[in-house]
């Protein structure tokens, strides 16, 4: 007679241990998966900010365009030109009133910069063979790393941009 002798207190002594050693290792690889789901989550998040923003530079590239073309003669007189200017301020209550429509038009434009750019910079080029490029430029997050505060006035405004750590954004298109 073959009879199976049952242990009384299960497996033997050889495998005590091995389930609860699969379970910390499948909780270690299930942890390490969820770090990176965490870590593409916030990437994902940062990558739609910067484009939302690279959007808005856009928008902002095309009102001083529309404003250039209903302005048409001020605009080829040079009356929109303007060097790369970083210490642009946002003022929510301006509401220029004095002087041409040009420089309303400008100072209008430089505000909207201000407020809806990270130090925002803005430069746009005389109209030369009826083509104006519109460069703006911002910060998309704000380090810790000093920052050049002086602008090489012969660098292009890109350059001028990227020597101070901003992104630029450069829109040439015939007026």
């Amino acid at each position: 007679m073959n009879r199976k002798i049952f242990h009384r207190f299960g497996p033997s002594l050889s495998q005590r241990g091995v389930t609860l050693l699969e379970v910390l290792i499948a909780l270690v690889v299930l942890s390490i998966g969820l770090l990176g789901l965490a870590a593409l989550q916030a990437t994902a998040l940062q990558h739609n900010h910067n484009a939302a923003v690279r959007s808005q530079a856009t928008n902002l590239s095309y009102d001083i365009l529309d404003r250039m073309r209903a302005n048409r003669a001020a605009a080829l007189a040079g009356a929109y030109a303007m060097t790369l200017d970083t210490g642009l301020v946002c003022n929510p209550a301006l509401n220029p009133s004095a002087g041409t429509l040009a420089q309303r038009d400008l100072a209008q434009w430089q505000n909207q910069v201000a407020c809806q750019l990270a130090a925002g910079a803005a430069a746009i080029s005389p109209v030369t063979n009826n083509t104006v490029t519109i460069t703006l430029c911002w910060r998309q997050r704000l380090s810790d790393e000093a920052v050049a505060e002086e602008v090489d006035e012969d660098a292009q405004p890109d350059q001028a941009c990227s020597d101070q750590g901003l992104i630029s954004f450069v829109y040439s298109t015939r007026l």
